[in-house]
Protein backbone atom coordinates (compact mmCIF):
# COMPACT_ATOMS: atom_id res chain seq x y z
CA UNK A 1 0.00 0.00 0.00
CA UNK A 2 1.28 3.35 -0.67
CA UNK A 3 1.34 6.46 1.40
CA UNK A 4 -0.23 9.45 0.78
CA UNK A 5 3.49 11.11 -0.14
CA UNK A 6 4.72 8.47 -2.33
CA UNK A 7 1.19 8.93 -4.02
CA UNK A 8 1.22 12.37 -4.40
CA UNK A 9 5.04 12.02 -5.79
CA UNK A 10 3.77 9.49 -8.73
CA UNK A 11 0.75 11.02 -9.64
CA UNK A 12 0.86 14.51 -8.28
CA UNK A 13 -1.78 16.39 -6.47
CA UNK A 14 -5.51 15.14 -5.71
CA UNK A 15 -7.83 16.80 -8.22
CA UNK A 16 -9.68 18.21 -4.96
CA UNK A 17 -6.56 20.31 -3.79
CA UNK A 18 -7.67 23.86 -2.49
CA UNK A 19 -5.81 26.61 -4.51
CA UNK A 20 -4.31 29.40 -2.73
CA UNK A 21 -6.92 31.45 -1.13
CA UNK A 22 -10.01 28.93 -1.00
CA UNK A 23 -12.30 28.52 1.47
CA UNK A 24 -11.58 25.03 3.20
CA UNK A 25 -14.80 22.81 3.38
CA UNK A 26 -14.73 20.05 5.88
CA UNK A 27 -14.87 16.95 4.00
CA UNK A 28 -15.82 14.56 6.64
CA UNK A 29 -19.19 16.46 6.38
CA UNK A 30 -19.57 16.65 2.89
CA UNK A 31 -20.66 13.45 0.76
CA UNK A 32 -18.81 12.18 -1.95
CA UNK A 33 -19.46 13.38 -5.20
CA UNK A 34 -20.93 11.15 -8.22
CA UNK A 35 -19.19 10.89 -11.10
CA UNK A 36 -19.40 8.59 -14.26
CA UNK A 37 -15.37 8.95 -14.44
CA UNK A 38 -15.23 7.52 -10.89
CA UNK A 39 -14.16 3.84 -11.59
CA UNK A 40 -11.92 5.25 -14.30
CA UNK A 41 -9.39 7.87 -12.38
CA UNK A 42 -7.05 6.77 -9.14
CA UNK A 43 -7.71 3.98 -7.30
CA UNK A 44 -6.22 3.02 -4.13
CA UNK A 45 -7.40 -0.39 -2.95
CA UNK A 46 -9.80 -3.01 -4.26
CA UNK A 47 -11.21 -6.15 -2.02
CA UNK A 48 -13.24 -9.12 -3.05
CA UNK A 49 -16.63 -9.63 -1.57
CA UNK A 50 -17.93 -12.95 -2.76
CA UNK A 51 -18.67 -12.26 -5.97
CA UNK A 52 -18.50 -8.90 -5.59
CA UNK A 53 -15.49 -6.31 -5.89
CA UNK A 54 -15.15 -3.32 -4.54
CA UNK A 55 -12.62 -0.58 -5.04
CA UNK A 56 -11.78 2.66 -3.02
CA UNK A 57 -9.77 5.82 -3.89
CA UNK A 58 -9.47 9.96 -3.49
CA UNK A 59 -12.68 11.81 -2.39
CA UNK A 60 -14.70 9.37 -0.77
CA UNK A 61 -14.89 7.10 -4.27
CA UNK A 62 -16.00 3.25 -3.72
CA UNK A 63 -17.35 1.67 -6.70
CA UNK A 64 -18.81 -1.71 -7.25
CA UNK A 65 -18.78 -4.63 -9.82
CA UNK A 66 -21.06 -7.50 -9.54
CA UNK A 67 -19.93 -8.67 -13.39
CA UNK A 68 -15.80 -9.62 -12.82
CA UNK A 69 -15.25 -5.77 -13.66
CA UNK A 70 -17.05 -5.36 -16.61
CA UNK A 71 -19.10 -2.71 -15.37
CA UNK A 72 -18.88 -0.61 -11.94
CA UNK A 73 -21.58 1.52 -10.47
CA UNK A 74 -20.02 3.94 -7.35
CA UNK A 75 -21.70 3.86 -3.95
CA UNK A 76 -23.50 6.64 -2.00
CA UNK A 77 -20.94 7.14 0.77
CA UNK A 78 -20.99 10.48 3.22
CA UNK A 79 -17.55 11.59 3.63
CA UNK A 80 -15.22 12.89 0.64
CA UNK A 81 -12.06 12.46 2.64
CA UNK A 82 -9.41 10.17 0.44
CA UNK A 83 -9.49 6.28 1.19
CA UNK A 84 -6.91 4.33 1.66
CA UNK A 85 -7.84 0.58 1.98
CA UNK A 86 -10.78 -1.30 1.65
CA UNK A 87 -11.92 -5.38 3.50
CA UNK A 88 -14.68 -7.87 3.66
CA UNK A 89 -15.15 -9.97 6.36
CA UNK A 90 -18.32 -11.47 4.29
CA UNK A 91 -20.38 -11.40 0.75
CA UNK A 92 -22.14 -8.33 3.01
CA UNK A 93 -20.19 -6.87 5.66
CA UNK A 94 -17.48 -4.62 4.59
CA UNK A 95 -15.42 -1.28 6.12
CA UNK A 96 -13.09 0.75 4.60
CA UNK A 97 -11.13 3.53 6.10
CA UNK A 98 -8.88 6.67 5.07
CA UNK A 99 -7.71 9.57 5.49
CA UNK A 100 -9.28 12.29 8.87
CA UNK A 101 -9.33 8.71 10.68
CA UNK A 102 -12.61 7.69 8.78
CA UNK A 103 -13.55 4.04 9.06
CA UNK A 104 -17.01 3.93 6.72
CA UNK A 105 -19.06 0.31 7.32
CA UNK A 106 -21.29 -1.61 4.69
CA UNK A 107 -23.63 -4.16 5.35
CA UNK A 108 -25.29 -4.62 1.60
CA UNK A 109 -21.94 -5.78 -0.10
CA UNK A 110 -20.73 -1.82 -0.62
CA UNK A 111 -23.47 -0.54 -2.19
CA UNK A 112 -24.03 1.92 0.44
CA UNK A 113 -21.89 3.13 3.27
CA UNK A 114 -22.14 4.96 6.97
CA UNK A 115 -19.39 6.52 8.67
CA UNK A 116 -18.29 4.59 12.34
CA UNK A 117 -15.13 7.00 12.99
CA UNK A 118 -13.14 10.07 12.17
CA UNK A 119 -10.67 11.47 13.32
CA UNK A 120 -11.98 14.21 16.07
CA UNK A 121 -13.65 10.55 17.62
CA UNK A 122 -10.00 8.84 17.18
CA UNK A 123 -8.30 11.53 18.72
CA UNK A 124 -10.10 12.04 21.36
CA UNK A 125 -10.82 8.44 22.54
CA UNK A 126 -6.84 7.64 22.15
CA UNK A 127 -6.19 10.59 24.32
CA UNK A 128 -8.94 9.67 27.19
CA UNK A 129 -7.60 5.91 27.14
CA UNK A 130 -3.75 6.72 27.70
CA UNK A 131 -4.79 9.11 30.65
CA UNK A 132 -6.47 7.02 32.17
CA UNK A 133 -3.59 4.14 32.02
CA UNK A 134 -0.88 6.91 33.28
CA UNK A 135 -3.67 7.84 36.04
CA UNK A 136 -2.86 4.18 37.04
CA UNK A 137 0.54 4.06 36.66
CA UNK A 138 2.16 7.85 36.70
CA UNK A 139 5.53 7.20 36.95
CA UNK A 140 5.35 5.44 33.55
CA UNK A 141 7.74 6.88 30.91
CA UNK A 142 6.10 5.01 28.07
CA UNK A 143 2.78 6.73 29.04
CA UNK A 144 3.95 9.83 29.57
CA UNK A 145 5.31 10.12 25.96
CA UNK A 146 1.81 8.38 24.69
CA UNK A 147 -0.13 11.05 26.33
CA UNK A 148 2.25 13.68 25.38
CA UNK A 149 1.29 12.09 21.50
CA UNK A 150 -2.25 11.67 21.56
CA UNK A 151 -2.33 15.26 22.89
CA UNK A 152 -0.63 16.69 19.93
CA UNK A 153 -2.77 14.76 17.65
CA UNK A 154 -5.74 16.55 19.38
CA UNK A 155 -4.08 19.90 18.77
CA UNK A 156 -3.46 19.20 15.37
CA UNK A 157 -6.99 18.11 14.87
CA UNK A 158 -8.01 14.75 12.56
CA UNK A 159 -5.65 15.05 10.27
CA UNK A 160 -4.18 11.34 10.66
CA UNK A 161 -4.82 8.56 7.90
CA UNK A 162 -6.05 5.36 8.96
CA UNK A 163 -4.06 3.08 6.10
CA UNK A 164 -5.05 -0.40 6.39
CA UNK A 165 -8.03 -2.66 7.74
CA UNK A 166 -8.29 -5.72 8.55
CA UNK A 167 -11.22 -8.08 10.06
CA UNK A 168 -11.24 -11.57 11.70
CA UNK A 169 -14.92 -11.96 11.44
CA UNK A 170 -17.95 -9.73 10.75
CA UNK A 171 -17.26 -8.11 14.79
CA UNK A 172 -13.83 -7.96 15.67
CA UNK A 173 -11.31 -6.29 13.45
CA UNK A 174 -8.95 -3.74 13.41
CA UNK A 175 -7.37 -0.33 11.50
CA UNK A 176 -3.72 0.96 11.59
CA UNK A 177 -2.62 4.08 10.52
CA UNK A 178 -0.27 7.30 10.79
CA UNK A 179 1.71 8.04 13.36
CA UNK A 180 1.16 4.27 15.10
CA UNK A 181 -2.89 4.15 15.05
CA UNK A 182 -4.17 1.28 16.63
CA UNK A 183 -7.82 0.37 17.00
CA UNK A 184 -9.82 -2.62 17.75
CA UNK A 185 -13.90 -3.42 17.51
CA UNK A 186 -15.31 -6.14 18.77
CA UNK A 187 -18.96 -5.28 17.97
CA UNK A 188 -18.36 -4.76 13.97
CA UNK A 189 -17.30 -1.15 14.47
CA UNK A 190 -20.40 0.11 16.70
CA UNK A 191 -17.92 1.16 19.41
CA UNK A 192 -14.30 1.11 18.98
CA UNK A 193 -11.04 0.67 21.53
CA UNK A 194 -8.03 2.43 21.51
CA UNK A 195 -4.77 -0.20 21.16
CA UNK A 196 -2.31 3.01 20.80
CA UNK A 197 -0.49 1.72 24.13
CA UNK A 198 -0.42 -1.88 23.43
CA UNK A 199 2.10 -1.98 19.86
CA UNK A 200 6.04 -2.50 20.38
CA UNK A 201 6.17 1.33 18.90
CA UNK A 202 7.79 4.21 20.73
CA UNK A 203 8.89 5.87 17.86
CA UNK A 204 5.99 6.29 16.72
CA UNK A 205 6.44 4.33 12.85
CA UNK A 206 3.66 4.58 10.52
CA UNK A 207 1.70 1.43 10.48
CA UNK A 208 0.68 0.70 6.96
CA UNK A 209 -0.30 -3.09 6.77
CA UNK A 210 -2.26 -5.76 9.19
CA UNK A 211 -2.74 -9.05 8.04
CA UNK A 212 -3.13 -12.34 9.57
CA UNK A 213 -0.10 -15.13 8.36
CA UNK A 214 1.20 -18.04 9.57
CA UNK A 215 -1.43 -18.55 12.06
CA UNK A 216 -1.43 -15.01 13.77
CA UNK A 217 -1.34 -11.63 12.39
CA UNK A 218 0.97 -9.28 11.63
CA UNK A 219 1.16 -5.25 11.00
CA UNK A 220 3.95 -3.87 8.51
CA UNK A 221 5.34 -0.42 8.45
CA UNK A 222 7.93 2.43 8.58
CA UNK A 223 11.03 1.98 9.04
CA UNK A 224 11.57 -1.75 8.79
CA UNK A 225 8.89 -1.93 11.48
CA UNK A 226 7.13 -5.60 11.96
CA UNK A 227 4.52 -6.16 14.40
CA UNK A 228 2.89 -9.44 16.28
CA UNK A 229 0.19 -10.03 17.80
CA UNK A 230 0.78 -11.84 21.46
CA UNK A 231 -2.46 -13.15 21.77
CA UNK A 232 -2.05 -14.04 25.50
CA UNK A 233 -1.42 -10.46 26.47
CA UNK A 234 -3.11 -9.10 23.87
CA UNK A 235 -0.39 -6.87 22.51
CA UNK A 236 1.69 -6.31 19.31
CA UNK A 237 5.09 -7.41 20.34
CA UNK A 238 8.19 -5.76 17.82
CA UNK A 239 9.90 -8.63 15.32
CA UNK A 240 12.74 -7.05 14.20
CA UNK A 241 14.00 -7.27 10.46
CA UNK A 242 17.48 -6.59 9.29
CA UNK A 243 16.05 -3.79 7.47
CA UNK A 244 15.63 0.12 7.95
CA UNK A 245 13.06 0.91 5.11
CA UNK A 246 9.41 0.83 5.00
CA UNK A 247 7.13 -2.07 4.59
CA UNK A 248 4.01 -1.59 3.15
CA UNK A 249 2.53 -4.93 3.06
CA UNK A 250 2.25 -8.42 4.86
CA UNK A 251 1.51 -12.25 2.93
CA UNK A 252 0.11 -15.37 4.16
CA UNK A 253 2.34 -18.22 3.26
CA UNK A 254 0.67 -21.03 5.37
CA UNK A 255 3.34 -22.18 7.63
CA UNK A 256 5.44 -19.17 6.98
CA UNK A 257 5.01 -14.85 6.75
CA UNK A 258 6.20 -12.60 4.36
CA UNK A 259 6.59 -8.75 4.59
CA UNK A 260 7.48 -6.27 1.66
CA UNK A 261 7.90 -2.90 0.35
CA UNK A 262 10.36 -0.16 -0.99
CA UNK A 263 12.80 -1.06 -4.00
CA UNK A 264 11.51 -4.73 -4.12
CA UNK A 265 12.64 -5.97 -0.46
CA UNK A 266 10.69 -8.69 0.86
CA UNK A 267 11.53 -11.19 3.61
CA UNK A 268 10.59 -13.85 4.84
CA UNK A 269 10.12 -16.14 8.19
CA UNK A 270 9.16 -19.49 8.75
CA UNK A 271 9.68 -19.16 12.70
CA UNK A 272 7.04 -17.09 13.80
CA UNK A 273 9.07 -13.98 13.56
CA UNK A 274 12.11 -15.16 15.31
CA UNK A 275 14.38 -14.70 12.37
CA UNK A 276 13.93 -13.59 8.88
CA UNK A 277 15.43 -14.19 5.31
CA UNK A 278 15.49 -11.53 2.56
CA UNK A 279 13.94 -12.82 -0.38
CA UNK A 280 14.49 -12.03 -4.27
CA UNK A 281 10.69 -10.99 -4.77
CA UNK A 282 12.08 -10.35 -8.82
CA UNK A 283 10.31 -6.92 -8.66
CA UNK A 284 13.00 -3.99 -9.13
CA UNK A 285 10.32 -1.20 -7.45
CA UNK A 286 8.02 -0.86 -4.34
CA UNK A 287 6.26 -3.86 -3.92
CA UNK A 288 2.62 -2.74 -3.20
CA UNK A 289 0.36 -5.88 -2.91
CA UNK A 290 0.32 -9.20 -2.42
CA UNK A 291 -2.77 -11.41 -2.95
CA UNK A 292 -3.20 -15.15 -2.29
CA UNK A 293 -3.73 -16.88 -5.38
CA UNK A 294 -4.69 -20.81 -4.19
CA UNK A 295 -2.95 -23.77 -3.12
CA UNK A 296 -0.22 -21.72 -1.28
CA UNK A 297 0.58 -19.62 -4.12
CA UNK A 298 1.05 -15.80 -3.62
CA UNK A 299 1.51 -13.40 -6.19
CA UNK A 300 3.17 -9.64 -5.42
CA UNK A 301 3.13 -6.89 -7.66
CA UNK A 302 5.35 -3.49 -7.76
CA UNK A 303 4.67 0.09 -8.04
CA UNK A 304 5.04 -0.19 -12.26
CA UNK A 305 2.55 -2.81 -12.09
CA UNK A 306 5.32 -5.87 -13.01
CA UNK A 307 4.35 -9.01 -11.26
CA UNK A 308 5.75 -11.98 -9.65
CA UNK A 309 4.59 -15.06 -7.93
CA UNK A 310 5.42 -17.43 -5.60
CA UNK A 311 4.44 -21.53 -5.70
CA UNK A 312 7.50 -22.65 -2.80
CA UNK A 313 5.59 -20.81 0.09
CA UNK A 314 7.30 -17.84 -0.82
CA UNK A 315 11.24 -19.12 -1.15
CA UNK A 316 11.29 -17.93 -4.78
CA UNK A 317 9.78 -16.33 -7.31
CA UNK A 318 9.02 -16.38 -11.04
CA UNK A 319 7.92 -13.24 -13.17
CA UNK A 320 4.52 -13.02 -14.90
CA UNK A 321 3.49 -10.05 -17.43
CA UNK A 322 0.19 -8.68 -17.93
CA UNK A 323 -0.98 -7.72 -21.27
CA UNK A 324 0.15 -3.91 -20.50
CA UNK A 325 2.53 -2.50 -17.50
CA UNK A 326 0.41 -0.13 -15.90
CA UNK A 327 1.42 1.73 -12.58
CA UNK A 328 -0.68 0.33 -9.43
CA UNK A 329 -1.54 0.47 -6.15
CA UNK A 330 -2.93 -3.16 -4.99
CA UNK A 331 -4.05 -6.31 -6.07
CA UNK A 332 -6.69 -8.86 -4.85
CA UNK A 333 -7.44 -12.36 -6.48
CA UNK A 334 -10.65 -11.90 -8.34
CA UNK A 335 -11.30 -15.72 -8.67
CA UNK A 336 -11.04 -18.48 -12.01
CA UNK A 337 -7.14 -16.91 -12.50
CA UNK A 338 -8.29 -13.50 -12.48
CA UNK A 339 -6.41 -10.62 -10.55
CA UNK A 340 -8.28 -7.30 -9.81
CA UNK A 341 -5.91 -4.34 -9.28
CA UNK A 342 -6.24 -0.77 -9.29
CA UNK A 343 -3.83 2.33 -10.07
CA UNK A 344 -4.23 5.63 -11.65
CA UNK A 345 -6.53 3.92 -14.37
CA UNK A 346 -8.88 2.71 -11.77
CA UNK A 347 -9.54 -0.65 -11.88
CA UNK A 348 -8.88 -3.29 -14.03
CA UNK A 349 -9.28 -7.11 -13.99
CA UNK A 350 -6.60 -9.02 -15.97
CA UNK A 351 -5.66 -12.65 -16.45
CA UNK A 352 -1.63 -12.54 -16.27
CA UNK A 353 0.64 -15.20 -18.45
CA UNK A 354 2.25 -17.29 -17.05
CA UNK A 355 5.41 -18.15 -15.13
CA UNK A 356 8.69 -17.25 -17.20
Amino acid sequence: MLTAAAIAATWGAPAWAASAGAVAIDVLDRPAMQSPLAAKKLLLSVARADDRLVAVGPRGHIVVSTDAGVSWQQSQVPVSSDLTAVYFASAKRGWAVGHDGVVLASTDGGATWIRQLDGRAVNELVLADVRAKLAAAPESEALQALVAEAERSVESGPDKPLLDVWFENETTGYVVGAYGLLLRTTDGGATWQSWFDRADNPRFMNLYSIRPAGGTLYIAGEGGTVLKLDADTERFVAVPVDYAGSLFGVADLGEAVLVFGLRGNAFRSADGGASWASVDARLPATIVGGANAGHGNVVLVDQGGRLAISTDGGVSFELMSLQRTVPVTSIVDAGAGRLAVTGPFGVMVVVPDAPR
